[in-house]
């Protein structure tokens, strides 16, 4: 009786090791940080990936949860403090490539495990429907007569939005440092800012703003693309005079420490995730481009954006 009791106590033991343990069994719940408030790309992302994950393992427990502040630190350092946790991914891209240097962040990337690069997305200028100005050439001739009065609505500082803001001040020959930009940590408060008339111009991912556009409370001025988009109908910003063209992107990475088993299972996951039918139809109605890209070409990535930016937003004067 006494060896049939810790036979069952042992495999009870033995149960609830592989519960919770950070190797990412089928079972265990995955969490996916947005390090950003809702309304913003991270946020998207994160819970059109949440629907497509449980597409395709509809026995997962799949949860999204909001970590906003300072261009994803915050979020990055409760990341940090996940040291070996499998079941845990954070949605992050290019904006938090330049927060982290703006804000010199003691928490960096390389205290993560980089899982995979998911999307790039164009930035889109806008401005409220009822603007004085019809074209970017009329907004930058006020720009340039007085850059303070311009305000800019967009993403975290030294992210995507504002790195867009200064290479067109840098375009159009005004001094990038003068720029006037309002930094807000999701794009449902920068999109507020723009519908209220607190700001004269918005930049963000074009997912973010294009339903905006299309129902004609903002209109749109120009596209951060080498080409016309067809899914939104505003020329590029070359085309309108300013020879700017930068893509944002996005991915995943998981906190520090996993070991090999549980790298391998996360990336399997977001491969699946990625195969799916519900995240390519995602992808489509966004107009993202899928740039799906694991393992060590997207760690190879990641440190090579991350002197790309620091460069940039130096020049920019963006950091000291």
């Amino acid at each position: 009786m006494r060896l049939r009791r810790l036979a069952a106590l042992a495999a009870l033991s033995l149960a609830l090791t592989a519960c919770g343990s950070g190797g990412g069994s089928g079972a265990n719940a995955l969490r996916i940080m947005a390090p950003a408030a809702p309304g913003g790309g991270w946020d998207q992302t994160s819970r059109i990936a949440e629907q497509a994950f449980r597409s395709v393992d509809q026995s997962r427990k799949v949860e999204v949860y909001n970590v906003p502040g300072a261009g994803g630190s915050i979020g990055l350092a409760q990341l940090a403090g996940e040291k070996g946790n499998g079941d845990l991914l954070m949605t992050m891209g290019l904006v938090m490539v330049g927060a982290l240097e703006q804000n010199k962040s003691k928490v960096t990337l390389a205290d993560t495990t980089p899982i995979a690069k998911l999307t790039e997305e164009y930035e889109i200028v806008v401005v409220p429907a009822d603007s004085p100005y019809a074209t970017l050439a009329d907004l930058v001739t006020a720009w340039k007569a007085d850059p303070a009065k311009i305000a800019i609505a967009g993403g975290s500082a030294g992210g995507t939005d504002h790195i867009v803001a200064g290479l067109m001040a840098k375009a159009g020959g005004i001094d990038p440092k003068s720029v006037n930009y309002i930094a807000h940590s999701g794009g449902g408060e920068a999109l507020n800012a723009l519908l209220g008339n607190k700001v004269a111009m918005g930049i963000s991912g074009i997912g973010e703003f294009a339903e905006h556009v299309k129902s004609g409370k903002l209109r749109a001025l120009g596209v951060s693309s080498p080409a016309r988009l067809g899914n939104v109908d505003a020329p590029t910003l070359k085309e309108a005079g300013l020879d700017v063209e930068l893509a944002n992107w996005r991915g995943f990475v998981a906190p520090g420490g996993l070991d090999d088993a549980a790298t391998k299972n996360l990336t399997d996951l977001v491969t699946k995730m990625h195969d799916s039918q519900a995240w390519k139809d995602a992808v489509t109605k966004n107009g993202w481009a899928d740039v799906f890209q694991t393992g060590k070409p997207f760690a190879d990535f990641l440190t090579a954006e991350q002197t790309k930016i620091k460069a940039v937003i130096a020049e920019m004067g963006l950091v000291s």
